[in-house]
């Protein structure tokens, strides 16, 4: 098998567009990818207002011509990314783009671990009901605030059970002050169409506790006796 002749002429010279300049920071422009498209951030020359308000640690703040601020963006090797749009002038940030990305995921991140999901359970009266069915609903209801979630109870007046609102009304307070001890009335009875609703919430750990602790001596209605005063007198000598 015949060999190649091996090549010792010129090299091809590498084309100035793969040489980088010394001291040129590397592109650090927008990204293509999706993720940064949805992120929805000007940043560089995608800036159009012609002066920005520029905030943060590594620069004094202030407004800028545009240019003047992609400078100094350029100087410390960082971008200029347009926080707040909306305002006049935009305010904008100089700082490492994937860098504020990254922290503005963090941040959401952090919002979403923080919001508590509420829990809204409902309880159903009618405006006659039994002791038995009350009291069955009530152990429920006391269930549900101890898990944390809010109780919705209502009386509904089917036909001409509205003649009885008054009665749905003191079914439902009576509902409330039996879990004085679990929740708080976030809103009284209110009639709406043929329901007479009252929203509960639950009460802080250790809150009805307090109450009752500082209603303990009021109720005794005692004071506690005032010590002794020391015997002062010195014996007296013997002849």
């Amino acid at each position: 098998m015949q060999k190649k002749p091996f090549w010792s002429g010129p090299k091809r010279p590498l084309s100035s567009g793969n040489q980088n300049s010394a001291g040129r920071r590397k592109n650090n422009r927008r990204p293509g990818g999706k993720k940064d498209q949805e992120a929805g951030y000007a940043i560089n020359e995608e800036i159009r207002s012609p002066e920005v308000r520029l905030v943060g640690d590594n620069v004094e703040e202030g407004i800028y011509p545009v240019q003047r601020a992609q400078r100094l963006a350029n100087e410390l090797e960082l971008d200029l990314i347009e926080i707040v749009p909306q305002a006049q002038p935009p305010v904008c940030r100089i700082m490492d783009y994937q860098k504020f990305l990254y922290q503005q995921r963090k941040r959401l991140k952090e919002q979403k671990a923080k919001s508590t999901k509420v829990v809204v359970k409902e309880i159903r009266f009618g405006p006659q009901t039994d002791d038995h069915d009350y009291n069955f609903k009530l152990k429920h209801a006391i269930e549900f605030l101890k898990e944390g979630s809010k109780v919705k109870s209502y009386v509904f007046f089917k036909g001409r059970s509205i003649l009885f609102k008054e009665q749905g009304e003191v079914l439902l307070l009576r509902f409330a002050n039996d879990l004085e001890e679990y929740a708080r009335v976030d809103q009284m009875p209110l009639l709406e169409g043929k329901r007479m609703t009252i929203m509960l919430s639950p009460k802080k750990p250790g809150q009805g506790k307090k109450k009752d602790e500082a209603a303990k001596p009021e109720a005794q209605g005692e004071t506690p006796a005032e010590p002794a005063a020391p015997d002062t007198t010195q014996p007296q000598a013997e002849e």
